[in-house]
């Protein structure tokens, strides 16, 4: 099974500042395609903003995004995981939590953020391998 780590080795990592505004941080989402941030306060970890927050705490409370600033919005004190976590316990955490992202923290630093998507991917990659090898040898034995 694979880790964490594995998945998220070499990709940047896009995060957000708890003191940028709703318009900025929104409009490095849009240049980075991506649907959530992890949120720093300096290097320190301090949340997770997503489209969601944005839907929820901005739009409908009519808050100005110029205005406004990630951490008024943001969801605080994130869940996290090691980067040798499994992808199965990821994936049983953020079914137990209702979390679609989960920030990736080593105790020191973040080191990268996963995605439901992301962690699902892998798991299907991992199931057709699997399927695979089992054609292989159920063709490489012979018919009894």
């Amino acid at each position: 099974m694979a880790t964490i780590r594995e998945i998220i080795q070499g990709r940047p990592i896009y995060a957000a500042q708890s003191s940028d505004t709703i318009l900025n941080a929104a409009r490095a989402m849009v240049e980075h395609n991506v649907g959530a941030v992890p949120v720093l306060d300096g290097k320190q970890l301090v949340g997770v903003f997503s489209e969601r927050d944005i839907m929820k705490r901005v739009l409908v409370e009519r808050r100005d995004p110029s205005a406004t600033t990630v951490a008024e919005v943001m969801s605080a004190d994130p869940l996290v995981v090691g980067p040798d976590e499994r992808v199965d316990n990821c994936l049983a955490l953020m079914k137990q939590h209702g979390f679609r992202h989960l920030p990736v923290w080593d105790g020191h630093e973040l080191q990268g953020f996963i995605s439901m998507r992301d962690l699902l991917a892998c798991d299907l990659d991992e199931k057709h391998d699997e399927v695979r090898m089992m054609r292989a040898y159920m063709h490489s034995t012979p018919g009894e």
